[in-house]
């Protein structure tokens, strides 16, 4: 009896194996088709490969309007992510720390972003910044690209502060640290991975935003995705399969560096309960 449990036992445990790697593949597939692809030689994006050509990194890089867009790209997504991660972390702390009525309103209303259809927070941004004087300026941009990011930021490190042990805040402030210095030496080494979690998808959401972009930017400050957007529709260019790749390195890149980050902070939050 307990061998034919033990046989169906590994059955639906392959199976299971079996479900997440198709799950996997159906994922990671669609991204790492366009690898191929920007190093084609051919004008045309399609399969199989004639002969493989580093020509399309050499367009993306000696063409004057991509390297416009991934500037404004690289200005914009960065400044955002930091804003966000700034009033992320501040509404996370006051959200888990605070005891006050209409805290799950005040948590819906920031997460919102998340919910909304894009366009119509596009279209409500227009109007918004309109009477701001903040359309097509980098101001407007970097604050509406915050706007989309903070709601990742507040959901990560909520979940992280949850798990906190404030003792340990304590502790640092019965040593007579202030509570600046105690968030600065304690709390914010431990939470670090779920900060820099948030702050990850806050730069992957601006630095792959489209809707928002169209409605607020002048032409001038076309990014990355706009410009690919705009390859896509005029004419196909295959540079989009370049652009489209380096973008995934950069993922896979920052990826990693969480990962790193993850780990240290386990590192450091074990040390912490040792001592």
């Amino acid at each position: 009896m307990k061998q034919h449990g033990s046989v169906i036992q590994r059955m639906w445990q392959i199976c299971f194996n079996f479900y997440a790697a198709a799950v996997l593949l159906f994922l990671i597939v669609p991204v790492l088709v366009i690898i191929p692809l920007s190093f084609s030689s051919s004008s045309f994006l399609s399969y199989p490969l004639s002969s493989y050509s580093l020509r399309w990194y050499q367009t993306f890089f000696s063409s004057r309007e991509w390297l416009e867009a991934l500037g404004n790209s690289l200005l914009v997504a960065p400044l955002a992510t930091l804003l966000a991660t700034v009033l992320g972390v501040l509404a996370a702390m006051g959200l888990v720390r605070g005891e006050f009525r209409g805290k799950g309103l005040v948590m819906a209303i920031i997460i919102s972003p998340m919910v909304a259809p894009v366009v119509i927070i596009a279209v409500g941004m227009f109007f918004f910044f309109a009477k701001l004087s903040l359309l097509n300026s980098y101001i407007g941009l970097v604050l509406a690209h915050a706007l989309l990011g903070v709601p990742f930021v507040v959901i990560t490190v909520v979940a992280v502060l949850k798990n906190y042990d404030r003792t340990l805040t304590r502790a640092a402030a019965s040593l007579g640290a202030s509570p600046l210095l105690a968030f600065r030496k304690v709390t914010l080494p431990l939470i670090a991975p779920g900060v820099f979690s948030g702050a990850l998808f806050a730069f992957a959401t601006s630095f792959d935003e489209v809707v928002v972009t169209l409605f607020l930017a002048s032409p001038g400050q076309r990014t990355l995705p706009i410009q690919m957007f705009a390859g896509i529709r005029e004419n196909l260019d295959p540079t989009i399969a370049a652009a489209a790749s380096i973008m995934t390195a950069a993922s896979l890149l920052l990826l990693i560096l969480m990962e790193i980050m993850r780990r240290r902070s386990e590192r450091m939050r074990r040390t912490a309960e040792v001592k």
